[in-house]
């Protein structure tokens, strides 16, 4: 059974900045591509950040420049660092990831709430 975890979120005053993390754990073979969505009340969710196995890294155009996708393939983790945050950014954080076992599936966490307050 596959499980990915986050941790990170909480409440932030504008301008200020959270790190969001996600683990992969249970058994697989391997992982893919990981990444990063929100959902905001009453939107649907939305591409943030995704990074391949290899490094190669999209971002949303709402967070480009503030925000930082990174993974580290030793520990089966990947991380959010999020800076200059704004009151839109609020939402819940979900990680999402590739993960092979028996053939590629995609993986969801749980989700972490991100406030910022203006």
């Amino acid at each position: 059974q596959v499980q990915l975890v986050e941790s990170g979120g909480g409440l932030v005053q504008a301008g200020g900045s959270l790190r969001l993390s996600c683990v992969v754990s249970g058994r697989f073979f391997g992982i893919g591509a990981m990444g990063w969505y929100r959902q905001a009340p009453g939107k649907e969710r939305e591409l943030v950040a995704t990074i391949t196995s290899g490094g190669d890294i999209n971002y949303a155009d709402s967070v480009k420049g503030r925000f930082t996708i990174s993974r580290d393939n030793a520990k089966n983790t990947a991380s959010l660092q999020m800076n200059s945050l704004e009151p839109e950014d609020t939402a819940v954080y979900y990680c999402n990831s590739q993960v092979s076992y028996a053939g590629w599936r995609t993986y969801w966490g749980q989700g972490t709430q991100v406030t910022v307050s203006s």
